[in-house]
């Protein structure tokens, strides 16, 4: 019998980071995915607190964030006595994260997926 000789090349610290890329990156996708459906329940009556809206991620803890920027977002998405048009509501951004959280997995493991390909 024949000895057999096999060759391999270690890429483990290169996969690690392409894998932390894509998950900051699914991360980012994720968030705006989230800031989109909360803005289609955003109150409005100028339309300031719904282009107030931000996504962004700390890619060295991996994680994301969806906030709104003006003085009065807090009151607004807790104030459950309001009254609001059609479709929008307080909670905007709360309420949208159950709904959302499936499609933000599946970015996010799309996102890692296609690094390791």
């Amino acid at each position: 019998m024949t000895a057999q000789r096999a060759r391999l090349n270690w890429t483990g610290t290169a996969a690690t980071t392409a894998i932390r890329q894509a998950a900051a990156r699914g991360l980012l996708l994720g968030a705006e995915h989230v800031l989109q459906a909360s803005r289609q329940r955003v109150p409005i009556a100028e339309g300031t607190l719904e282009r107030s809206g931000a996504a962004s991620v700390d890619e060295q803890q991996l994680a994301a964030a969806v906030s709104y920027d003006t003085p009065y977002a807090r009151r607004v998405h807790e104030d459950l006595n309001a009254r609001h048009s059609p479709g929008r509501s307080a909670k905007y951004l709360e309420s949208v994260l159950p709904q959302t959280a499936g499609d933000v997995q599946a970015i996010i493991a799309a996102q890692i997926r296609r690094a390791l390909r």
